[in-house]
């Protein structure tokens, strides 16, 4: 089968986060967002059709979640990344943002230490700061190939008797990266030596490009005694909307991380997640591999118009995401005024690169994961604006 990224819905109308919002972050209507974490493309119809199949059903009330499901992500898994989770492991969660501060309150305590790597979705700083935890920044070192990669000798000299957590991205938000297995042993060498657990956020795990392969740090030998993996639907099959995700948590580990799950009282989601979660991972392996395609000529795109205005922007090498992240300063604007060129001049809501730490000064961050329409007029506006920045 067949599957046509060209055009998708208007969400405009809808009550889309990335849209109801503009005026409130952008200050107009007139910008188009190209910010939040979710696809500007449908989300697939064999989703959609498993949940109407479920509504001929006139009782929507309690369910539990179904082994069925947390079984096809298994498989999915395994087949895909070379994992064996266990159905013990299972845990729902509607995000992982939720599963990550669960793991914060398991795992440590106020006053102890959570180590991020900048920049970084914001809320791997912020959930364990409002927790009252020590955020201790340890930055990625940004090659001069554009890449990034780990600062592992600042995260040896940082650690102490109090660090208790890190909170790794993989694959990579905002940079793209996708780290290499020779990357994450050494990352883990350095938390076990130290008793540190790893809460792995892969939630992008499937969006990855060739030659680059996605390696669940919880495959790796040695690993599994302290890693907490999350995984979900939510941006492989843009879901976000349905609230519902995966933690997955070891034997070792599974008393301390239960305590703290119960107490928030997660339930077991709604019905209408369930047969979405399940049907995304029973149907979704050709569109999947359809929709990569796409999305990469797509980054191509944006690459190119990259190469064409190198004086004021350098596009990072992505190998995983569909999240550009854009070096602009070139430009030489601070980053309010870059921020609203982008606005006023670009007609474009990105996400600005300072609010993913300081690191990130000077970056802006594109989600391209959006129809070819929409992406042609991404880059018409973008286009016209550095145009008429190097006319000036």
């Amino acid at each position: 089968m067949s599957y046509d990224f060209t055009s998708s819905a208007d969400r405009s109308g809808s009550n889309a986060e990335k849209y109801s919002l503009r005026e409130e972050l952008f200050g107009t209507e007139d910008v188009l967002p190209a910010w939040v974490a979710d696809m500007d493309i449908d989300t697939p119809d064999f989703v959609l059709e498993s949940v109407k199949k479920r509504l001929v059903h006139p009782v929507i009330g309690y369910e539990e979640f179904p082994k069925s499901a947390f079984k096809a992500q298994i498989r999915w898994m395994k087949k895909h990344h070379g994992v064996e989770y266990d159905l013990e492991e299972m845990f729902y969660s509607h995000s992982v943002v939720a599963s990550m501060q669960v793991v914060i309150e398991a795992f440590s305590n106020k006053g102890d230490e959570v180590i991020v790597q900048t920049p970084i979705y914001p809320p791997f700083f912020h959930a364990p700061a409002h927790m009252e935890r020590k955020v201790v920044k340890n930055p990625l070192m940004q090659l001069e190939d554009g890449t990034y990669t780990f600062d592992l000798e600042d995260l040896k000299a940082k650690i102490t008797d109090k660090t208790k957590l890190l909170l790794l991205s993989s694959p990579h938000n905002p940079v793209g990266r996708v780290w290499t297995k020779e990357e994450l042993e050494a990352l883990l060498e350095i938390c076990r030596e130290n008793n540190i657990i790893i809460f792995a956020d892969e939630v992008h795990c499937d969006l990855v490009y060739e030659p680059n392969k996605h390696i669940p740090l919880a495959s790796l030998e040695g690993a599994k005694e302290r890693v907490i993996t999350a995984i979900g639907v939510g941006k492989t099959f843009n879901m976000a909307g349905f609230a519902v995700s995966s933690i997955v948590v070891p034997k070792n580990l599974r008393d301390k991380f239960k305590k703290a799950y119960d107490n928030v009282h997660f339930a077991q989601g709604s019905v209408l997640s369930h047969v979405a979660f399940e049907s995304a991972y029973n149907n979704g392996e050709e569109w999947l591999k359809e929709l990569k395609i796409h999305l990469y000529k797509n980054y191509m795109m944006l690459s190119d118009l990259a190469d064409r205005y190198k004086e004021y922007i350098e596009l990072t090498p992505i190998e995983g995401t569909y999240l550009a992240w854009l070096d602009c300063r070139k430009m030489d604007l601070n980053n309010k005024v870059l921020r609203e060129w982008f606005v006023k001049e670009a007609k474009l809501g990105l996400n600005a690169g300072l609010s993913f730490g300081k690191e990130g000064s000077g970056f802006m961050r594109l989600n391209f994961a959006v129809s070819s329409a929409k992406m042609a007029q991404i880059i018409t506006q973008l286009q016209n604006a550095l145009q008429r920045m190097k006319t000036r």
